[in-house]
């Protein structure tokens, strides 16, 4: 289950930290920390956002397997 849930972190991450990003950049925050503040935020939500994903799905197919 550890590499289901590293494989769905890396696609969540991305996704959350350019969310957050580009959040940022369109109300005008160019400022560095805010960003990697936004990217930091981005990173730690798709952990458990990643792991919740991971267990339905490894869950779902171990029932079905």
């Amino acid at each position: 289950m550890f590499r289901l849930v590293a494989m769905i972190y890396v696609l969540c991450a991305t996704v959350l930290m350019g969310t957050a990003v580009t959040a940022l950049l369109a109300m005008r925050m160019t400022n560095g920390s805010e960003i990697a503040g936004a990217a930091l935020a981005g990173a730690v939500l798709a952990l458990p956002v990643a792991w919740l994903v991971g267990r339905q799905i490894y869950n779902s197919i171990g029932r079905h397997a």
